[in-house]
């Protein structure tokens, strides 16, 4: 099934929520424990998740909201940056290739409505089915960020991932 992107709506916050803040939803990779209820909420009353350098979507099956994506602008020297992006698909919807599909349409949003060269993803070096969906997706695989992500008591080593503007030549 084809997905699609949209903005947030003040419904979507509980579903958001869901995602970011109970462990049964979060998945093994996305849990860093209990987040206050209301921060989404102040976020959404601020600029509705669409923000110049943080921004939410859903992620939308059918009838069905599956997810979200979130992209946030990171520096990379005085004058440039490049976006760093990251999802959560409901446990339900998982392994059906949406959170792959979602990865595509960002990178083509960014690329169309932004000046940025670069788009980069991280996920925990154990995370497999995340690094599929991102070669998938048409990212490459640039090396392991030893020790980067604390979790669950542990520090743990990442995968970063990126796309740049010379890459869409390829299919994305």
């Amino acid at each position: 099934m084809t997905i699609s992107l949209r903005p947030v709506e003040e419904v979507d916050l509980p579903f958001l929520n869901r995602l970011t803040s109970d462990p049964d939803s979060t998945g093994d990779f996305q849990w860093y424990g209990w987040l206050n209820p209301h921060r989404l909420r102040r976020l959404w009353e601020d600029d509705g998740l669409l923000g110049d350098d943080k921004s939410y979507l859903i992620i939308v099956a059918g009838d069905d909201d599956v997810g979200f994506l979130a992209w946030t602008k990171v520096p990379t020297t005085k004058v440039s940056y490049c976006w760093s992006i990251g999802l959560i698909v409901a446990p339900e919807h998982r392994g059906k290739g949406y959170g792959t599909q979602a990865q595509k349409l960002i990178v083509r949003y960014l690329f169309d409505h932004s000046t940025a060269n670069r788009v980069e993803a991280s996920t925990e070096i154990t995370n497999v089915a995340e690094q599929r969906a991102l070669e998938k997706a048409g990212f490459t695989r640039e090396g392991v960020l030893r020790g980067v992500g604390f979790r669950a008591g542990q520090w743990r080593d990442g995968v970063l991932y990126s796309v740049i503007r010379s890459d869409l030549d390829r299919e994305l």
